[in-house]
């Protein structure tokens, strides 16, 4: 069992990664960390954390090793290689993956982590950065009953629920179809509010029926007002929100089954980025519609 004791090294200080840091920092756990962004690292320092240095340098201190970054290309980029965070880890460690990635990218570093004789601990993370920082993020673990086990005095101070899912790789692909449902939902009810603030529509009456009939959602509660109040605060990003359909997109493909819907979604959120709305909410999809239609989906103040 891992101990205050225990070394963490922590790459990504994002909406999710930052909240993790300091619930841990001020849990008394000893996380080092490393962001692309310094004012963020001093940040994470001012809660508790400590700063490190070069990643394969934390790499090679820390116990648990842990990556919440964008992509999964962007983790095998800093994992990778001779000169990869793997290459440097002490045998028995763990390499922690909080980033949603791709099914193929689970499967491939797994293997890789057993080739260095390294553990690998796929947990991907639900909810938002508010839960992040308040300690509640769900996790979805995918792996072995015992190195979860090992994780959980980590997991608990800043999860309110640990999952487990099944063997390694099932984690990410059930992360995967959430993500896709509820992107697709988003996709779904903005293309609807568009059409309504087209046609005018009183919005209120418009989100109040829905959410009182068989269109409501876990999503449009969480951001369906905040988006008719043209609040887009990227709680989750349209660009990482496009990311995480893509990948949803290409396993379906080759796991061999049809994805029309999924590809539709996809070239939603990616219409959306090219029109500039990549960094904000993946609410903002919504902006892709009213742009075409000169009209705004707003609620009328009081």
């Amino acid at each position: 069992m891992f101990m205050s004791s225990t070394q963490i090294g922590f790459i990504g200080l994002g909406g999710m990664g930052m909240g993790v840091v300091k619930n841990m920092a001020q849990k008394g756990l000893s996380v080092t960390v490393s962001d692309l962004d310094s004012d963020k690292v001093d940040q994470a320092v001012s809660l508790g954390a400590h700063k490190g240095g070069d990643i394969v340098e934390i790499a090679a201190q820390s116990d648990v090793f842990a990556v919440c970054i964008t992509t999964a290309e962007a983790v095998q980029k800093l994992s990778l290689g001779p000169n990869g965070a793997l290459a440097k880890m002490k045998p028995g460690s763990v390499f922690l993956d909080h980033t949603t990635v791709s099914a193929d990218h689970v499967d491939a570093m797994y293997e890789a982590c057993q080739a260095h004789g390294i553990l690998y601990a796929e947990a991907p993370m639900t909810r938002t950065p508010i839960h992040a920082d308040r300690g509640e993020v769900n996790i979805l673990f995918g792996g072995e009953e015992a190195l979860l086990e090992r994780l959980r005095p980590i997991f608990d101070t800043y999860a309110e629920n640990i999952f487990h899912v099944g063997p390694a790789g099932h984690a990410i692909r059930l992360k995967l179809i959430h993500n896709y449902i509820a992107f697709a939902n988003v996709a779904a009810w903005c293309e609807g509010f568009a059409l309504a603030a087209h046609e005018g529509l009183d919005m209120s009456k418009v989100i109040g029926i829905i959410s009182a009939a068989g269109g409501k959602s876990g999503m449009m509660d969480l951001y369906g007002e905040a988006t008719l109040k043209r609040d887009f605060t990227p709680l989750m990003s349209l660009a990482n929100a496009q990311k995480d359909v893509r990948y949803y997109a290409e396993w379906l493909e080759r796991a061999g089954l049809p994805g029309f819907m999924a590809q539709s979604v996809h070239q939603t959120y990616a219409l959306a980025s090219i029109m500039g709305h990549a960094d904000e909410s993946c609410t903002a999809v919504i902006k892709a519609y009213e742009d075409l239609t000169g009209v705004e989906a707003r609620l009328e103040e009081d």
